[in-house]
């Protein structure tokens, strides 16, 4: 019996091992080509070392590319606010459709299911349209107010709070506080794993995004990095790939450092019930 559970592992453990090398080399080989020139990088050569390698792709997109570190800067501001308006306006919402008592909770609800259905590709011209007549059409604030709720993360919210405790705040409330005092002081910060995984798609979402800042923003100074990654090639030249492949590899940064952060989060926040 036990040869057949060593034996199991072992063949468990290798299929693993096999399956992680095929998802991490294409990683590697991004890395890798960002330190190769251009000629590597496009002969097919598949090898992850070479002698010619050096950092005079990541020179040139700072140093040369001045627009680079700006494009970052854009992201990262992008990013940071929507995340954190997304986390308050997300948590409210599904506390108070979980929580609060008003005429129509329960339809606003159902509406939200149903709007998940819509495909974002449909509201493209309609948003691109009410930005315009806004006046926030090369402006970051097409960017974060579109988006500034997630209908997922909301229900998320809402079918957590349905599990939380309900003793907790029956008890801060006897102690004085408000309804404004429970959510802040006692029922937010008791939902940090589930805010913290939410946190890290939500962030993810924002940076990655390419169609809005595509649509939305038109001067260059202002670009994101996926909007920014497009200048890297042109019809005369061509692609740059040795240059495309050292800036996506700083772009991936920011959302591996994202993940090692909340990273202890993931797990207890899918698995939080009630009792936590």
């Amino acid at each position: 019996m036990n040869k057949r559970l060593s034996i199991g592992k072992v063949l468990l453990y290798t299929v693993l091992t096999i399956t992680a090398g095929f998802t991490l080399y294409p990683f590697l080989w991004m890395i890798s080509a960002s330190l190769k020139p251009l000629k590597e990088v496009v002969g097919g050569q598949m090898s992850l070392f070479s002698e010619n390698m050096s950092f005079d792709n990541y020179r040139y997109i700072f140093g040369r590319t001045s627009l680079f570190p700006r494009w970052f800067l854009n992201s990262l501001f992008v990013s940071v606010v929507g995340t954190t308006i997304n986390i308050f306006v997300n948590t409210m919402a599904g506390y108070a459709l979980s929580r609060l008592s008003f005429p129509g909770r329960n339809q606003i609800f159902y509406a939200l299911l149903a709007l998940m259905m819509i495909p974002g590709q449909v509201l493209l011209i309609p948003n691109y349209l009410i930005m315009h007549r806004l006046g926030m059409l090369d402006q970051y604030s097409s960017l974060i107010v579109p988006a500034m709720a997630n209908i997922g993360n909301i229900i998320m919210m809402r079918q957590f709070y349905i599990n939380f405790p309900k003793d907790v705040e029956e008890a801060a409330s006897i102690d004085g506080l408000g309804r404004y005092g429970i959510f802040f002081k006692i029922s937010m910060p008791l939902s940090k794993p589930i805010i913290s995984t939410q946190a890290v798609f939500v962030f993810m979402g924002f940076w990655n995004e390419f169609t809005k800042p595509m649509l939305y923003i038109k001067t260059a100074t202002k670009y994101t990095l996926t909007l920014g990654l497009q200048t890297f090639s042109s019809k005369d030249a061509g692609t740059m790939w040795h240059q495309v492949m050292a800036a996506a590899t700083i772009t991936v940064i920011p959302i591996i450092i994202i993940y090692l952060i909340f990273n202890k989060y993931f797990l207890v926040g899918v698995r939080m019930d009630g009792e936590k």
